[in-house]
């Protein structure tokens, strides 16, 4: 019998194993290196053990479907060697590494084999999750042996007709082996089954946010053909000043690329674009020229610079230097003062990926940040790498996705525009965890502050009333002295001798 609710960890935030499951050719590594890259662009450090990888090291050459027969007792243990491998790099990856989820991605079509996972992770206190990958939809698996597999390592050395056929072969293989995940075996295990690439699911045991994540977005995804257009607004009358933020109106050059822009999009000939904007006016000025139906989501909205909006770099490093600095040394986790950073801007477009996962060709007009934050997701790309993208104003960048990644084609539409990015500062290597990484999710000012405990009583809120009063409107509770305490909230106080400085500002939990 499978171990079922003894194996589950104490821990609420104890690392996880995806457990794939499903015959070859039915999307497990499209599902796996998918669902790691969301893991990773929404922050929870994830990675991918293909055993197949480990399998092709071991063997160096691939003869023939015959190493998959179940009789063939040296395939067996090689295949149970390169699995035992791939979780001895999980272990040393989730226990030592940092890592919070790994994706153990293999066919795992034997109650045996997901027995061995189950009391790896019983071991070591992680989670098990199971993905299942069914699929009888004989053009789907197809698509998928030619897209793919045809052409991976195995066949480097055979033709395409030799490859079909060996393949078809080796599915034959696995099948006679297959003991799918059962409803009544299986029911105390977490898993989902996705039915022929998402028609049907089925869930099973959901423990955690984190698992409720993994349901979710596999159930918006999608294989179909479809085309990604991303674009910024066309220049604005601000980012031709070198200023930040704001909602100004197009420039004269910027009503010039949102013509330009409708006449590129009628090109293509796509049928049923949808276009998305944000609720700023350069981005519902530039969709407006297109002549097509648009939606306003609030959440591409550019990233809030909170007190430093409507000001150019250069004004905000002689009324900020703290803050000029501190958002060199780690500009994903830097938050602008009464504002937001890269970090906030991913929690807010993730509804926006989910939707665009959903749908089929899609027009984005956003902002530079948005952008980027959006891109980062279809290109794998990290926290440090982010921040630093190309999203040049009057440019479209293409997105076609493939098989276990993304085309991205860029698209001038030759309209002169102002260049609004700012090079990588160099200041060395970082050392240890980021000075921003408290600072991120607490600290409003780049001043120190004096912390009081979390409050667990109305005794304590009676208490902090008696001192001046509760300020929240920052997003977080401030005592105010009682000469300050009807007066407009205002994050920099003025000092006789001319220097700007935070407030004087007692924190207290936020939302509390």
């Amino acid at each position: 019998m499978p171990i079922g609710d003894g194996c589950l960890p104490h821990m609420t935030l104890s690392p996880m194993v995806i457990v794939m499951v499903g015959l070859p050719a039915r999307g497990k590594t499209y599902i796996a290196k998918k669902l790691t890259r969301y893991l990773n662009w929404i922050g929870l450090p994830t990675k991918v053990f293909n055993v197949g990888q480990y399998r092709r090291e071991a063997m160096k050459t691939y003869k023939s479907h015959e190493f998959f027969l179940a009789d063939n007792e040296e395939g067996l243990k090689i295949r149970r060697q390169c699995a035992l491998a791939a979780l001895r790099d999980v272990k040393q990856y989730l226990s030592e590494e940092g890592g919070q989820i790994a994706v153990f991605d293999a066919t795992n079509t034997t109650r045996e084999r997901r027995d061995m996972i189950l009391a790896f992770c019983k071991e070591h206190c992680y989670k098990a999750f199971f993905v299942e990958s069914l699929c009888d939809d004989p053009e789907v698996v197809a698509n998928n042996i030619l897209d793919v597999k045809v052409n991976n390592p195995d066949y480097k050395d055979h033709s395409k007709e030799e490859a079909l056929q060996d393949f078809h072969r080796r599915i034959e293989c696995y099948r006679a082996m297959y003991q799918p995940l059962a409803e009544k075996h299986d029911n105390g295990l977490s898993f989902i089954k996705v039915i022929n690439v998402g028609e049907r699911f089925l869930v099973n045991r959901v423990r955690d946010h984190v698992q409720s994540k993994i349901v979710y977005y596999l159930m918006n995804i999608h294989i179909q053909p479809r085309t990604i257009y991303l674009c910024r607004n066309g220049e604005s009358e601000h980012e031709l000043r070198g200023r930040i933020g704001g909602d100004a109106c197009l420039s004269a050059r910027g009503k010039q690329f949102a013509k330009a822009l409708g006449r590129y999009i009628r090109e293509q000939g796509l049928e049923d674009l949808k276009v998305w904007t944000s609720q700023l006016r350069r981005s519902i000025q530039t969709a407006e020229a297109l002549g097509l139906p648009y939606e306003q989501w609030k959440p591409l909205n550019e990233l809030d610079a909170g007190v430093c909006e409507d000001m150019t770099y250069d004004e905000v490093r002689d009324t900020f230097p703290d803050e000029y600095a501190l958002r060199d040394v780690d500009k994903y986790l830097y938050r602008y003062p009464n504002g937001e950073s890269y970090q906030d801007l991913v929690q807010r477009l993730e509804p926006v990926i989910m939707e665009l996962e959903r749908q089929e060709n899609v027009l984005v007009v956003s902002h530079q940040a948005a952008m980027r934050c959006l891109l980062a997701y279809f290109l794998d790309k990290g926290a440090e790498e982010l921040p630093y993208l190309k999203c040049p104003l009057h440019t479209v960048l293409k997105l076609t996705p493939i098989a276990y990644g993304c085309k991205v084609e860029n698209i001038s539409l030759n309209v002169e525009a102002a260049n609004t990015y700012r090079e990588r500062a160099n200041t060395g290597p970082k050392k240890g965890p980021s000075p921003l990484q408290r600072r991120n999710s607490y600290t409003p000012m780049a001043s120190p502050m004096h912390k009081v405990p979390r409050m667990d009583s109305l005794e304590v809120l009676d208490g902090l009333e008696a001192l001046g009063g509760l300020d929240p409107s920052q997003g977080f509770f401030a005592v105010r002295s009682p000469t300050e305490r009807h007066a407009p909230a205002n994050p920099l106080s003025s000092n006789p001798d001319g220097v700007s400085r935070p407030s004087t500002v007692l924190e207290v939990t936020e939302g509390e």
